[in-house]
């Protein structure tokens, strides 16, 4: 990857560069059935529109703060890069009180409309169907983004230096993120091509990094799992060979 990439979005831009075609997300939930595939340029079209409905939408400017209540999922992954597009710092399970926008999922619902701000819902049902009405209180991710601009632009250049991540009580910046994702690519033996199987939750930095960053770094993949508790031993190694697994995060 870009040795001068500073932000998560960075990363996501020189992967697109590199290769759009190639996979970076592969999603499974094992309670569901439920598997999804993006390649880099799949992926970045979502990360373009969820960053237009950030910025135009909902208002969200660099210094905002976004809490982001849902699991380990693909488009948690999505809003994390479209949040770091435009310069809103994530506070992944932070209290909605506190901040200026929040992302739910359906069992978080009622937390986050202790949120004064923009609310965002989100089903998380496969292939990202809408609610069969908005939550009270919330607009729904899946009719709102659709209809969003598939390039993505900042109003403002987005600051490396400001904060991106908060997580296990600590902030990051977006380069300090790059820095640390990039050591535990490293740690983890991560190299382009490489195909991370996670089956960690997005509620602490391991998970994030394993799930996301690590990989996005290093120039590989994630294959991520959730309910993963709920595959069969033998399962799970048809799904590393079927994925071409090089590592496990599990």
């Amino acid at each position: 990857m870009n040795a001068s990439d500073r932000t998560p979005a960075d990363l996501l831009r020189s992967a697109l560069a590199a290769d759009p075609a190639r996979p970076l997300v592969t999603f499974y939930d094992d309670a569901t059935g439920e598997r999804v595939e993006l390649s880099v340029a799949t992926f970045a079209n979502w990360v373009a529109k969820t960053a237009n409905l950030l910025q135009g939408e909902l208002s969200a400017a660099p210094g905002d703060r976004l809490a982001l209540l849902l699991p380990a999922h693909w488009q948690t992954a999505v809003w994390l890069l479209a949040c770091s597009s435009v310069g809103v710092a994530v506070e992944v399970g932070g209290d909605p009180a506190d901040a200026d926008l929040v992302v739910a999922g359906p069992e978080t619902l009622e937390a986050g409309l202790a949120c004064s701000g923009e609310r965002i819902a989100l089903s998380l049902a496969p292939l990202g169907r809408r609610f069969p009405a908005p939550p009270a209180g919330y607009a729904d991710y899946a009719v709102e983004v659709p209809s969003q601009g598939d390039r993505f632009a900042p109003f403002v250049p987005v600051d490396p230096e400001a904060p991106a991540l908060v997580v296990d009580g600590r902030e990051r910046s977006g380069a300090q993120l790059v820095e640390q994702a990039r050591v535990d690519a490293a740690t983890l033996g991560l190299a382009p091509g490489s195909r991370l199987l996670s089956g960690l939750g997005y509620g602490d930095w391991q998970g994030l990094s394993s799930g996301l960053y690590a990989p996005l770094a290093a120039g590989g993949s994630v294959v991520l799992c959730r309910n993963l508790h709920q595959l069969a031993p033998e399962a799970l190694e048809k799904r590393v060979e079927s994925e071409r697994v090089t590592d496990t995060a599990a």
